[in-house]
């Protein structure tokens, strides 16, 4: 095997979030023959001037109630697990050759958009996984996507809100380099089937959030469900 060869499937199994001695063992190669290679791929910098997508993840059952542009190929592994228009997306791009920076985002995508965000955070493959698992606790699972999905969906329902009157969560801003430029334009269709749904969280100002939909809308432009109806 070729160093060109070799530095591609070493590329392929990082991604995977494989250690540099889990991937010596796959390859059937020496660690110190890895090493070099793993500290190679982290120090590279794509030609946008961002560093490197380790993973990209996000729930499934992420689609429903949304219009998506077919000609991208985003599948949803889980259409009907059920996620009521609240969508989570969790980013890990390359830090050093050993470590990650981790961002994750809560949206919104029927109405109020990025309602949470953490990170960025630095953690090591270990963590990661862990962390992994924390974040998609509550849904039927998770998948992997390109990193354009997460783009598109994060940055679209924001301007989607803004639409509508909403800004996101002040935790969105630092958290938003992770997922790369935005040029605007998404290739999703925010609100349910197309129109805005706001379905009342435990630590919503539900009155407030139907004003400003009434500032800007009419009562027939949108649905809206609370504790009080």
């Amino acid at each position: 095997m070729d160093t060109a060869e070799l530095k591609k499937q070493v590329r392929e199994l990082r991604a995977q979030g494989r250690s540099p001695k889990e991937i010596a063992r796959a390859l059937k190669v020496p660690p110190s023959v890895v090493a070099p290679l793993v500290r190679e791929i982290a120090a590279e910098i794509t030609e946008t001037g961002e560093r490197e997508v380790v993973g990209c993840w996000i729930n499934v059952g992420w689609s429903a109630g949304l219009g998506i542009d077919e000609t991208r190929g985003w599948a949803d592994e889980a259409p009907e697990a059920g996620t009521e228009g609240m969508v989570s997306v969790l980013v890990a791009r390359r830090h050093t050759w050993d470590r990650v920076t981790v961002c994750g985002y809560l949206a919104d995508v029927f109405c109020l958009g990025v309602k949470n965000a953490i990170g960025p955070d630095v953690m090591d493959d270990r963590e990661l996984r862990r962390f992994r698992e924390f974040f998609f606790g509550e849904y039927a699972g998770w998948q992997e996507v390109p990193i354009e999905l997460a783009r598109h969906l994060v940055y679209g329902s924001v301007d989607y809100a803004r639409s509508l009157g909403f800004e996101p969560h002040d935790d969105f801003a630092p958290a938003a380099d992770a997922l790369g430029k935005w040029e605007g334009g998404s290739a999703i269709t925010f609100g349910r089937d197309g129109k805005p749904f706001y379905m009342e969280g435990p630590y919503d100002d539900a009155a407030k959030v139907l004003r400003t939909l009434r500032r800007n809308l009419s009562d027939d432009d949108f649905d809206y469900v609370t504790g009080g109806r």
